[in-house]
């Protein structure tokens, strides 16, 4: 623990003595403070102490780098910030972002060279995005998102209003213009968005040694990452692609032909899921991009596939609980409000079913108050059942591995697991329940009522998202709101009624 600085040595002043003279000692004092607290700061020089200081062994940011980042901008010192943001990926930039205020962003970004903010801009959240963009004007905005590839560029660019749109794209370069309009004129969330336009192509009559020669001679339009070349034929459609580790290792004469490896085509208009698919099923590290006549149109390579993998999953998680994408660090409390109501109102429409179940028993009620004591146990061992399986269920969706197909096995097999877990728990529940009320009888009425609210959540769990899924509404979003509501009436139906045959 820091001690606090002892105060610097302030000699008494006399009242007679002229203001300016107090004045100067104060301000003399104030700095022999702030000097003091200097050098408890640790000394970071080099960039290598400065990233090792900045991430933490879990690579989260280390909350004292960010102090250091705030403190500079207090001391409006622009060196020292380009010094600490220069020594940090440009992933560790955009998350810092994430922890200042909107007024410590605006003081930071000026000091992000054109080239570094071109790879942070991608990684920052959309909120905090379009405020950076906001604080630029359009043709330094232009010049960063030249410095991309042009699916990174697009992505930025999308982001941003018609207006602001039309004045970045009137900054650039007549060709990186038509790239960008060509490639916001695919759909959202397809292949053609996510595609990268640069790519490698070789004719198929070429040789190895053409090959290394062409990409020698025009590095500066290569893409910055690539995996393969694709060989294409007179009509620029791809018919293979050879590995860069392959074609580095084959002698200059060899002919590409005798090279290339057939390839997965993805059309332009593709899904991005169904891409994702593709690549995870066929274990691909890059695939070319084709337009409706086949021919050659961009690249897709890993790494873009990593991003959308993680935005499906992380919006299936986030649907399941019922709240949005959109609820980031930047998001106003109004904001988060609108995107949570309306499923707290459609869980409030069943909660009030189930709650008029229960009033159709309030004479049972009544007559053994045990019931009221017992009933949310079976609601709730029934809706955690049901939450397990819908998880599975909404997983297996995503993954492809549940179809109309095998939709039939995989209900059986949860009845199956279901019925097991239920036995287990209802003679549990039984044996404490009937203990616990000294009533024999009541033990197995709720054993009973827990055997058929588990079953039912087990159906629940693997019908609800399958029906959601052919009637083309995305399970994550509404089964749970469903799966509750069928839990919560089975259960409360199930063992009133059952409290009522076998009890009164």
């Amino acid at each position: 623990m820091s001690q606090k600085p002892e105060a610097p040595n302030v000699p008494a002043v006399d009242t007679g003595e002229d203001i300016e003279i107090i004045r100067a000692r104060m301000i003399a004092a104030e700095a022999e403070i702030l000097e003091r607290d200097d050098d408890n700061r640790p000394q970071l020089n080099t960039p290598e102490e400065i990233e090792d200081f900045a991430l933490q062994d879990d690579y989260a940011l280390n909350p004292e780098y960010i102090e250091l980042v705030v403190d500079a901008a207090d001391r409006g010192d622009g060196m020292r910030l380009r010094e600490l943001l220069d020594a940090l990926h440009p992933a560790d930039v955009a998350d810092l972002m994430g922890f200042l205020s909107e007024d410590y962003r605006e003081q930071v970004i000026p000091w992000i060279p054109a080239s570094a903010l071109a790879e942070v801009l991608p990684e920052l959240d959309e909120d905090i995005r379009e405020e950076v963009m906001d604080t630029l004007r359009p043709g330094d905005l232009a010049e960063v998102l030249q410095e991309l590839d042009s699916d990174d560029a697009a992505a930025v660019l999308e982001d941003m209003g018609e207006a602001q749109q039309r004045e970045v794209l009137a900054a650039m370069t007549a060709s990186d213009r038509e790239a960008m309009v060509t490639t916001l004129s695919y759909e959202e969330e397809t292949a053609g968005r996510l595609m990268q336009r640069e790519v490698v192509a070789a004719p198929i009559f070429w040789n190895v040694g053409d090959t290394i020669e062409h990409m020698r001679d025009h590095g500066d339009d290569l893409p910055e990452l690539f995996f393969d070349i694709y060989v294409i034929g007179p009509t620029h459609k791809p018919v293979g692609a050879v590995p860069v580790s392959l074609l580095m290792r084959s002698r200059r004469e060899v002919r590409l032909e005798d090279l290339m490896e057939p390839v997965t085509e993805i059309q332009v208009d593709l899904d991005q899921e169904e891409v994702a698919y593709i690549f995870g099923k066929y274990h691909l590290i890059s695939a070319p991009v084709v337009d409706d006549g086949g021919r050659l149109v961009g690249q897709i390579t890993v790494d873009d596939i990593v991003n959308i993998i993680q935005e499906e999953s992380r919006e299936d998680i986030l649907a399941l609980a019922g709240v949005s994408d959109e609820e980031g660090r930047g998001s106003t409390v109004f904001e988060v409000v609108q995107s949570r109501l309306p499923w707290l109102c459609i869980n409030l429409f069943t909660a009030f079913l189930a709650s008029s179940l229960i009033s159709v028993f309030q004479d049972e009620i009544q007559k053994l108050v045990a019931l009221a004591v017992l009933m949310p146990i079976v609601a709730s061992i029934g809706g955690n059942s049901g939450t397990q399986a819908l998880t599975v269920s909404v997983r297996a969706l995503s993954s492809r591995e549940l179809t109309t197909a095998n939709a039939m096995r995989t209900v059986w097999r949860e009845v199956r697991v279901g019925w097991i877990n239920a036995a287990v728990i209802a003679l549990l529940l039984g044996v404490v329940a009937g203990i616990w009320q000294q009533n024999l009888l009541l033990g197995v009425t709720i054993a009973l009522a827990i055997m058929i609210n588990i079953t039912a959540a087990s159906l629940a769990g693997t019908l609800v998202p399958l029906t959601l899924s052919r009637l083309d509404r995305d399970p994550a979003v509404a089964s749970p709101i469903f799966v509750t509501m069928v839990t919560d009436c089975i259960g409360f139906f199930s063992f009133l009624g059952l409290a009522g045959i076998i009890l009164l």
